[in-house]
């Protein structure tokens, strides 16, 4: 039996994605899967609007549950906001470096993403599993059941461009740190910030406009990241996108990254719904 976690290390769900969650049981069951729901998965209290789905202790514990599990083959966190890096002391990352479940999450979750590779150099999936059911991403399907059932690649298979060559020439090849740029930075300082140096920086958001990122960008540059990575990959901007923003977030990153770093886009990962995943902590080449 192949177990599949469904969890929330970050806010609980709303009781209103109830729906959705039956949907990806159903799902994953039709494909031979067995789904496992956590009992931190939805809000405790929605009737005063409690984010928790438990405390920190208890959603660290009913995710290391599942690690402990070795019929678990794959933790899909369904959850986002704020609050993922909470857990962070109370997770037993030598019982995570043993264990051959791979978490799966997106947006806040990359704080988990990259504390996972930090501390144990394993990789983990920045994904939302949410949007296998959902209208604009059910036609991943075919490269999630590819990937998941016949260990293929083809939820990772990425198209990105350069925005700039720099000093790199192509084929570039390196291991992929990052995630959504506001939820990585609350790693900064902390002992779960993943050595950058020779590092492809993938970056992306949800929310945030010219004044949130000229933050983002000034506090990277100044912690001396764009020293150290190999290239940049840009995700999606969903925001700054969709509201035509000016600078743009490639003119942004390319002010304070310097002229000679790559800096790379792609429309085929961020918060989309239709999106593909990148292994954070896992190699990745681009060109060639």
């Amino acid at each position: 039996m192949t177990k599949i976690a469904l969890t929330a290390c970050s806010n609980g769900l709303e009781a209103r994605k109830n729906p959705t969650v039956d949907a990806l049981c159903d799902y994953l069951s039709s494909l031979g899967l067995t789904p496992v729901l956590s009992p931190c998965l939805y809000e405790k209290d929605p009737v005063h609007t409690s984010v928790f789905s438990g405390t920190a202790e208890e959603r660290a514990e009913a995710l290391m549950n599942f690690y402990r599990d070795p019929e678990v083959k794959a933790i899909f966190d369904l959850s986002g906001g704020d609050m993922a890096n909470e857990i962070l002391p109370h997770l037993d990352f030598e019982t995570i470096a043993e264990s051959s479940a791979v978490f799966w999450g997106y947006s806040d979750l990359t704080t988990i993403l990259n504390a996972i590779y930090a501390k144990t150099g394993k990789s983990s999936v920045l994904y939302q599993a949410r949007n296998l059911v959902s209208e604009a991403g059910a036609f991943r399907r075919a490269a999630f059941e590819n990937t998941i059932l016949q260990k293929k690649s083809d939820l990772f298979q990425i198209f990105c461009k350069y925005v700039q060559q720099g000093q790199i020439q192509s084929p570039l090849t390196g291991t992929v740190v990052g995630g959504n740029i506001r939820c990585f930075l609350k790693l900064a300082g902390t002992e779960y910030w993943p050595d950058m140096q020779d590092k492809i920086f993938l970056l992306e958001a949800w929310s945030g406009t010219v004044p949130k990122m000229v933050t983002y960008l000034s506090q990277l540059q100044q912690l001396g990241v764009f020293r150290q990575v190999k290239a940049v990959l840009l995700g999606t901007f969903t925001e700054m996108e969709q509201k035509a923003c000016a600078p743009t977030i490639e003119e942004l990153v390319r002010h304070y990254a310097g002229p000679d770093l790559p800096i790379l886009k792609t429309r085929e990962v961020g918060h989309d719904k239709d999106a593909l995943a990148v292994r954070i902590g896992g190699r990745f080449t681009i060109g060639g």
